[in-house]
């Protein structure tokens, strides 16, 4: 009995979200996959990336990653996983040289590049702080009925109190925010389904609060994925199987943000050089380990050491994520693949990389730095939230209007329904870099005020 599957030839489309009636076929060097990429690097939600936070702190003396340059590496690393995945590909499927295949790379790349622009400031803790506002804090009020008699819809409350940045994204690249054009920033079907790791609406988030895309770009998404062939797996709350390029997408990060922070760690002095070596080296068998080790005796430089011990690692992670996903391509066009490539690669470098994350749990992600970070990420949006709702639920107050006359005209602050105000309000802030959130903290407490 043959099983309902995606088709590559359908997966991957030029078509340009917003832009349907006007699709055409283009010959020139740049394709428009490219094209995708050149238009994220020239954004300002991309540019504002280099001003938020990765894991640590912004760097002092010592430069850890932000997430501008986490989305570059990733972006790096993704280009490698979907140029093998095409090649291995077209060599299974010689039939497939003249669809969009060998483009896998650069479409892969681009999702790469976006996966993070959704993020607001104060890493993953300011996705939490915008959740915990809704579910635990102040922004509780707001499920009941309002004095104006609106009320927000159970899916429309299940936005808030899950908020996840990867849905942030998928809105910001596709919502026509006020002055900009129809379709956001416009970027092709294919590139926008690669950036949506829970094709699933809020409703289906579950404790670990992650979905794909807000209520409001609900229809977006079933216009995508219906076009791109997606499996759907439920039809109320919506439910799609992923696009396999995703998983792609995904194990770039993976390998980045684990192995990246090792590094990190290393440079701030959380681990020592023995610490951080015995870590890599774990990924590889003896007879890698002496050949590498010959190479160690050269490089005398400790950072140099461990770059190059970092550079082996991803190169291993990317050739094992590249034949699992080509070892399992029925699966996952099937829509029957279940977990991340990173949880299907061979014994030992699986080892090395949960004891990589293990680590990280204990030395890094609860060191006394990123945890400055949280505490102080929770207070200045938990503060910002309160005050921006209040402002736009409230807007006659003289308080209000000083605050809402600091907001962007993009963003429809003053918008007849209340979830479209408090969607405003999240786009407004998660759109803040960290310090531009400090900034306006520290203001409105009265702890800064403009130079006179």
């Amino acid at each position: 009995m043959s099983r309902e599957r995606m088709d590559w030839n359908r997966l991957i489309s030029a078509k340009r979200f917003g832009l349907e009636e006007f699709h055409e076929e283009r010959h020139e060097n740049r394709s428009e996959f490219q094209r995708d990429y050149d238009r994220l690097v020239f954004s300002a939600p991309f540019r504002r990336l280099q001003n938020k936070t990765q894991v640590f702190p912004l760097p002092g003396s010592i430069f850890v990653h932000n997430r501008l340059t986490h989305s570059l590496e990733v972006s790096c690393v993704g280009r490698s996983l979907g140029n093998d995945v095409a090649r291995g590909l077209l060599e299974r499927h010689p039939e497939l040289q003249q669809s969009y295949v060998p483009e896998i790379g650069s479409i892969v790349s681009a999702a790469c590049l976006a996966h993070d622009l959704g993020n607001p400031p104060f890493g993953h803790s300011g996705e939490r702080a915008i959740s915990t506002f809704f579910s635990e804090g102040k922004g509780m009020k707001l499920r009941e009925r309002q004095a104006d008699g609106s009320q927000l819809t159970p899916a429309q409350w299940e936005d808030f109190t899950h908020f996840e940045g990867n849905a942030n994204a998928f809105r910001l690249l596709t919502h026509q925010f006020e002055g900009r054009r129809k379709g956001g920033f416009v970027l092709t079907y294919s590139t926008l389904a690669s950036i949506v790791k829970y094709p699933f609406a809020s409703s289906l988030a579950g404790s670990k609060s992650k979905f794909g895309f807000f209520t409001s770009e609900q229809e977006s998404f079933r216009r995508i994925a219906d076009e791109l062939g997606l499996l759907p797996l439920n039809t109320s709350p919506l439910k799609y199987a992923r696009h396999p390029l995703v998983y792609l997408v995904e194990a770039a990060d993976d390998i980045c943000y684990q192995i990246m922070d090792i590094e990190d760690a290393y440079k701030l002095k959380i681990l020592t050089l023995h610490e951080t070596q015995e870590l890599l080296l774990a990924y590889f068998d003896d007879e890698r380990r002496q050949h590498m080790g010959r190479t160690l005796d050269m490089v005398t430089d400790a950072n140099e050491q461990v770059a190059y011990l970092r550079s082996c690692v991803i190169g291993l992670l990317i050739k094992e994520c590249t034949r699992v996903f080509l070892e399992n391509e029925d699966l996952l066009l099937e829509g029957r693949f279940e977990g991340s490539l990173i949880k299907h690669i061979a014994p030992r470098p699986a080892s090395a990389y949960r004891a990589c994350t293990e680590l990280s749990v204990q030395k890094i992600y609860r060191s006394k730095d990123v945890l400055d970070i949280e505490l102080a990420g929770f207070r200045i949006i938990s503060t910002l939230l309160e005050l921006m709702i209040d402002a736009v639920s409230s807007p006659q107050k003289t308080y209000s209007q000083l605050l809402v006359n600091r907001v962007s005209s993009q963003y429809n602050i003053a918008a007849p329904g209340l979830y479209e105000r408090i969607q405003a309000v999240l786009d407004y802030i998660s759109g803040m870099t960290d310090v531009f959130a400090l900034d306006l903290y520290r203001k409105i407490n009265g702890n800064s005020l403009p130079a006179v």
